[in-house]
């Protein structure tokens, strides 16, 4: 059985495919059209997906969409006709709700020699959250919770997952949204795009929480673990906010009403200079968030007595309060899948039909490479193709076909504090670069951070840069210690430790860390390996291979992003693409090592 679930008409559009209850491909549309968060129908992840898998749109069986336009219904038609809000935010729903039943006509349009025969399915958007949290974990047992901002008229829905269901037993309707809150202050920030509350987060630990008792005023908590908003403070209730979810970038309008002005003070515009009140806003934000969050784990855990639990949900992606779950409630264990966010939501979609349709787990995801990938051949078709523009700015390409000598070279690179562009394998599924499409530096110096954002990144100095260490090593430098495969939760780093890696430390002592095993990802391990037998640092600086754009999906992405760059050296595969002028010395010079160079002629 094949199954095409799509996350589509929304932000992070993405498609998976699932055949016989295994994972087969994933990737998110952003890659392919190059444009971030890409919101719309995702026809080239579907391509992706149907050519990894080696099979034909008429042979997909079903399709799952993670939106489900009847769920709720009595309740948005209870808010219709008593809620009073502006009638034009009811026509737009209206209108993206048609999209999504438009799904036919879209596969038509985008694949007109392959007609879809397969059927359409719909799983409404939190139980699609749920089944991407559980469905895929290593859990036979679990609580389960899914908060974002809205789908399907819903915020938040929780409950248990056990052996092959999972049982929902609360929801956050309509307009209540923890997601909305920290999208809101976002927003009252000064970060307007779509997915900028991770900046929020980064700006957090410059500050105090004294506003909280303010934050407390905006959201307020039940005994029951849920969460209500005081509306006063917001606008989508009421009013029309402007909304992109087609074609592009996806885009929302302000969210925040004057009231919340009256109470925490001026709006920063994006362009204003943060002030010290702004620190403290975003600290006392994060803290309201993690109040309203643990509530609600303690009340769960307590219900259900389960040691672990799986998140999903855009506020999943909130890895500073994932960090701490295991301090701050009894959970022991916690999953978060690689694409908590509305990505996720296709891989959700199409498991949860594999179970509706009668199959049983059999797929836990334990990496997140399951995006495009590009063998020797097609690395030097493109050597060959761009050989005057690579010796045009003096670089010069060495092949290296033995694995170990490539990482041994690569890291000694790193630890000269050079910057490492690192293509490999298949692209990573959800938004972050775990190993395969990584920019990678050394962690032990303290200036490596403005480096970085000098060569390449032109990032906000107060957003830290993450820690890719080797599972085996994790706690003797960080304070807890649990896989963490998907760079979703952060953790204490050691305080004896935190001097020696200064570059991936952040101002309160924390690092959003991946912890790398050698099943997953060998060349990775072994590239971090070689680093720590050089340098004793068992880590390396990771950040993803971009530049203010989409994570790079092909090797032509990673060459031009080399290209435009300051970055010192490129490793495409197996090939090592260096930096310098003909004059210098070459990487096998530096290194002494025997090394193929390549000849574009002969390619």
């Amino acid at each position: 059985m094949i199954i095409l679930g799509l996350n589509a008409y929304h932000g992070d559009a993405a498609a998976c495919l699932v055949k016989d209850g295994q994972l087969i491909a994933a990737a998110e549309e952003e890659r392919f059209r190059r444009i971030k968060h890409w919101a719309g129908f995702p026809s080239e992840s579907i391509r992706y997906c149907l050519n990894e898998a080696r099979v034909t749109l008429a042979q997909v069986d079903h399709l799952a969409l993670n939106s489900d336009p009847k769920a709720n219904l009595r309740q948005r038609l209870a808010y219709a006709l008593f809620g009073r809000p502006d009638p034009g935010a009811v026509i737009d729903r209206m209108k993206n709700q048609r999209k999504r039943l438009s799904v036919g006509a879209e596969l038509a349009a985008a694949f007109p020699t392959g007609a879809f025969g397969g059927s359409v399915h719909r799983i409404e958007h939190h139980f699609a959250h749920l089944a991407s949290a559980f469905l895929v974990s290593p859990f036979d047992a679990a609580t389960v919770v899914s908060i974002d901002g809205f789908g399907d008229f819903s915020s938040a829905a929780w409950g248990v997952g056990a052996g092959d269901d999972i049982a929902v037993e609360g929801r956050v309707l309509f307009p209540h949204s923890l997601g909305i809150f920290y999208q809101a202050i976002t927003q009252y920030l000064g970060f307007p795009n779509y997915g900028d509350e991770y900046k929020v987060m980064g700006l957090a630990p410059y500050g105090a929480p004294n506003r909280l008792d303010a934050m407390r005023r905006v959201v307020r908590l039940g005994a029951d673990g849920a969460f209500t908003l005081d509306l006063t403070y917001f606008r989508h209730h009421r009013e029309k906010i402007a909304y992109q979810w087609s074609g592009g970038a996806p885009g929302v309008g302000a969210l925040f009403s004057p009231a919340l002005e009256d109470l925490l003070g001026p709006a920063r515009g994006t362009h204003e200079p943060l002030e010290q009140r702004h620190f403290d806003i975003a600290r006392s934000a994060q803290a309201m968030y993690e109040e309203a969050f643990f509530a609600l784990l303690e009340v769960l855990y307590h219900r259900h007595r389960l040691p672990g639990v799986a998140l999903a949900g855009g506020c999943a992606m909130n890895s500073v309060a994932n960090g701490k779950i295991c301090r701050a409630t009894p959970f022991r264990k916690v999953y978060v899948q690689a694409a908590a966010g509305d990505a996720g939501g296709a891989i959700g979609a199409a498991f949860a039909l594999w179970r509706r349709l009668g199959g049983k787990r059999a797929f836990v995801m334990r990496d997140a490479y399951w995006g495009p990938g590009f063998d020797d051949d097609s690395i030097e078709r493109l050597l060959a193709d761009n050989r005057g523009r690579i010796a045009d700015v003096g670089c010069a390409s060495t092949r290296v076909s033995d694995e170990g000598e490539l990482c041994r070279l690569t890291a000694s690179t790193i630890a000269k504090g050079e910057v490492v562009g690192w293509f490999q394998g298949r692209m990573e599924w959800g938004p972050r670069a775990l190993g395969n499409r990584s920019i990678l530096c050394d962690p032990r110096r303290a200036d490596m951070k403005q480096l970085l954002n000098a060569k390449i990144k032109r990032r906000e100095s107060f957003r830290p840069f993450a820690p890719s260490v080797l599972v085996e090593a994790a706690s003797e430098w960080f304070e807890e210690d649990d896989a963490v495969p998907f760079m979703m939760q952060v953790f204490q780093i050691r305080e004896d430790k935190r001097g020696l890696i200064p570059a991936v430390t952040h101002v309160d002592g924390s690092g959003r860390l991946q912890t790398v095993e050698r099943a997953a990802n060998p060349r990775y391990h072994a590239l971090i390996s070689a680093f720590a037998a050089i340098t004793g640092v068992p880590m390396l600086l990771n950040t993803s291979f971009n530049e203010n754009e989409p994570i790079v999906c092909e090797p032509q992405q990673a060459l031009d992003c080399f290209l435009r760059t300051r970055m010192d050296l490129l490793v495409l595969g197996n090939v090592m693409i260096r930096r310098g002028s003909p004059g210098e010395e070459s990487a096998s010079e530096v290194t002494g090592a025997r090394l193929a160079v390549v000849d574009p002629d002969g390619l």
